[in-house]
């Protein structure tokens, strides 16, 4: 498991990253979002030694991380590391093999990962002359040859069309169920909501919320979503309960006191009550509350 406690991060007088406390366990996925300059990309290359942290600690199983450690990782960052102008699959073979990974197991898994990706028949190509999104798919390659213990990858999914996002999440399942810790930050909440079983919020700086995606959206007020047949203005002139939203036949609703059953009693008084039920929070509505 990686711990990430108190980090803390300066540029000058400017508090990149403010006391960040969060966990990454093994065994699922962890999405780590955040707008533009919230500080994610500073804290993954805290995480990774590629900054030095100001105060606070990373560690790993329980211990201080180490460099050791740090080559069992496997990263992918903000900005792409490789070379443009040698071919794929000799930077995919020389990745691995710095990170301890024998000649033969390195060049087998990197052949094995470009055939995965669409990628085999571009293997002796030099990296300039794919397009961006093939880029970006040798770059996952990279962050995965060496079968990390660990992967922090930082909007790994930028660039990416459909299918090959669908190959990425799928080769991400597979590590979580293999117990690897994944951390990743990305601007897509929809693929956030759809991969990951915990999340870190940043808000200038500091984490403004964490938990499982269960316990964030248990946090938050539960709404009910009734469907009438026919508009139900009558909603706003009814004590116990908030609109929050209504459009047509539909409105959402938190109830401040009355419960389901005088909501439907009073509902079918105006007419047929085609729905109504329990509506959590989704990712998005949980980032934008917590952001404001």
């Amino acid at each position: 498991m990686l711990e990430v406690a108190h980090l803390v991060r300066r540029f000058g007088d400017k508090v990149a990253v403010d006391d960040v406390t969060f966990t990454v366990p093994g065994g699922g996925m962890t999405g780590f979002v955040g707008a533009n300059g919230a500080g994610k990309t500073t804290a993954m290359r805290m995480i990774m030694g590629v900054l030095a942290a100001h105060g606070g600690e990373v560690r790993w199983n329980g211990n201080p991380v180490t460099a050791a450690d740090r080559r069992a990782f496997g990263y992918m960052p903000e900005e792409r590391g490789l070379y443009p102008k040698q071919p794929v699959l000799d930077q995919l073979v020389y990745l691995a093999r710095l990170r301890g990974v024998s000649a033969v197991a390195a060049r087998a898994r990197a052949v094995e990962l470009l055939e995965r990706f669409e990628l085999g028949e571009r293997a002796k190509d030099k990296l300039e002359s794919l397009s961006l999104g093939n880029q970006q798919r040798v770059q996952i390659a990279a962050a995965v040859v060496s079968e990390p213990q660990l992967l922090v990858l930082d909007e790994p999914f930028s660039g990416l069309d459909p299918v090959a996002t669908d190959s990425m999440a799928a080769l991400l399942d597979e590590y979580a169920a293999e117990g690897v810790p994944i951390l990743f930050s990305s601007h897509q909440l929809d693929l956030v909501a759809r991969l990951c079983d915990r999340l870190v919020i940043l808000a200038a700086g500091a984490v403004v919320a964490r938990g499982t995606t269960a316990e964030l959206a248990a946090a938050r007020p539960l709404r009910h979503r009734l469907v009438c047949d026919r508009p139900p203005a009558w909603l706003s002139e009814l004590p116990g309960l908030t609109v929050v939203e209504s459009n047509g036949t539909t409105a959402l609703v938190e109830l401040n006191g009355m419960s389901t059953d005088e909501l439907l009693t009073r509902a079918l008084e105006f007419g047929s009550v085609r729905e109504l039920a329990e509506v959590r929070s989704s990712v998005a509505e949980i980032y934008r509350e917590v952001v404001a």
